[in-house]
């Protein structure tokens, strides 16, 4: 099945492009959609990219995963597509899997009351949007079908806590250690010389 990430002008790049990344090289099957009537979405620091679908091309198709970047205003673009709400409640009131980060868990999220109730993370300030949220001081949280993110810094273990969830432990390892993000060594993260 299909797993579904939405842009919006304003995105943020990193952790669209990095959860994209991530997905494909697990073998999700993931694709971006631009909530615009075009597939060029520009993102927060001027990247433009060319989604894979528009909206309606995708709207009435079932989902493993809808996927919210965040980023400003990226966020409150996706919360004001009202179609894309209805989808994300519906979604998430059938069990269906959402994971959102940054601005997104707050900005969107939270409104629809799919936060209510569980563990879940947003960039620091969107708290209060999380009404009934068990807010957690992690990078990312995982309850039940929601994923949440806190920031461009949980890009990557965002995306392969999705990846665990949806191809296993072994698979998100896989990807991680392919990447050079999980290793044993005790190198210094930077040199100067």
């Amino acid at each position: 099945m299909t797993s579904y990430l939405f842009l919006a002008d304003g995105f943020e790049e990193i952790e669209a492009l990095a959860t994209v990344d991530i997905l494909r090289r697990a073998g999700i099957d993931v694709k971006t959609v631009s909530i615009k009537e075009t597939r060029e979405v520009k993102g927060a620091h001027g990247v433009t990219v060319s989604a894979d679908l528009v909206y309606d091309e995708m709207a009435y198709a079932p989902a493993e995963w809808l996927i919210l970047p965040g980023g400003m205003p990226g966020a409150s673009n996706l919360a004001a597509h009202e179609r894309l709400c209805d989808k994300l409640h519906d979604h998430n009131a059938k069990g269906g899997k959402i994971a959102a980060i940054c601005a997104s868990p707050g900005v969107v999220l939270g409104p629809l009351g799919i936060m209510r109730g569980k563990a879940g993370v947003c960039y620091p300030g969107f708290e209060t949007l999380m009404q009934g949220c068990n807010v957690q001081s992690t990078l990312v949280a995982v309850d039940d079908n929601v994923v949440t993110g806190s920031s461009p810094a949980a890009a990557m273990p965002f995306a392969l806590a999705i990846v665990e969830i949806t191809k296993g432990a072994e698979v998100a390892d896989s990807v991680a250690q392919g990447m050079l993000l999980r290793e044993d060594s005790k190198k210094s993260e930077y040199y100067f010389g």
